[in-house]
């Protein structure tokens, strides 16, 4: 049987405008335990395909890892938005200028278990309209549209390197 920790204790010890970081104190298999735990609104990845088969990706400097990143296009779910599909159109827009057609629901993943409770819903879009970018004032990106096999090729060989992204080309190839 595994054993399942429960919470005795809570205390958060930073809010931030996108995160908050607590500690909770936990039953453990011998006594308690500590949990740090990043608290996270959600975020929101999706696959925008091209009606000739490119997928759509953004390539920014994250500056988390001190490097300019290939990955899909992203964002936050805000603290008001209830519906993540409306929060992937609203950033798909904003990003690359895009507006989907038909929106397909791929899953969501749980990008780091043991310290945060974000949960990234990802989305397969077609049906894409081209529009106007509207970046946020500090975003810097640029929008590149890639063949889906050259894509899922560099997912699977290592190329990518975000998460996210790795995720939502593997659920896209087996779910088109």
């Amino acid at each position: 049987m595994i054993f399942e920790e429960k919470r005795v204790n809570s205390r958060r010890i930073y809010e931030g405008a996108i995160l908050n970081v607590r500690v909770d104190t936990v039953t453990a298999k011998k006594g308690h335990a500590y949990r740090e735990i990043i608290e996270h609104n959600g975020a929101v990845a999706a696959v925008a395909l091209t009606e000739d088969d490119k997928v759509i990706m953004v390539r920014q400097y994250r500056y988390a890892c001190d490097s300019v990143v290939l990955e899909l296009p992203a964002g936050k779910i805000d603290k008001d938005e209830k519906d993540p599909q409306a929060a992937m159109s609203r950033e798909l827009k904003e990003e690359t200028g895009y507006s989907a057609g038909r929106v397909k629901y791929l899953g969501c993943i749980n990008p780091s278990v043991a310290y945060s409770e974000e949960v990234i819903h990802l989305y397969l879009m077609t049906g894409l309209v081209p529009g106007l970018q509207s970046l946020d004032d500090d975003e810097a990106l640029e929008v590149e549209l890639i063949p889906f096999d050259e894509v899922y090729r560099m997912a699977a060989e290592g190329e990518l390197t975000d998460a996210k992204t790795i995720a939502g080309i593997f659920m896209a190839k087996h779910q088109r």
